[in-house]
């Protein structure tokens, strides 16, 4: 009888700021799972991205589908992050800010 590896090591590298890629990749483990929540197959998925190969979105899918509460968990985590970094980007934006000048001509153009 062969000798059949029984376990594989999923395609996900970890990143100094957090996130998690997929294969030798910088596509964000986050973007092809929700495009598989979104019902999109493995191949759309590697379609949208081509520098992941089909094993790699197979894999991420795998990992994802057997740690859905941990990768849901994560998944929250980088939301909140995005979120916050968000507040503190739009709260640093002085009176002088490239979009507030242009919500100002906006709002003369339109008025």
């Amino acid at each position: 009888m062969a000798d059949l590896a029984t376990t594989l090591p999923a395609p996900l590298k970890g990143w100094e700021d957090g996130t998690i890629r997929v294969g030798s990749s910088r596509v964000l483990f986050d973007l092809v799972v929700h495009h598989f929540k979104q019902g999109a197959t493995a191949e759309q998925i590697q379609h949208s991205f081509p520098s992941l190969t089909l094993r790699d979105v197979y894999g991420a899918i795998f990992y994802y589908l057997q740690h859905v509460e941990e990768v849901e968990a994560y998944l929250a985590a980088q939301e909140t992050q995005a979120e916050e970094m968000e507040r503190m980007v739009r709260s640093q934006q002085g009176a002088n800010s490239l979009q507030k000048r242009l919500e100002e001509r906006r709002a003369r153009l339109f008025t």
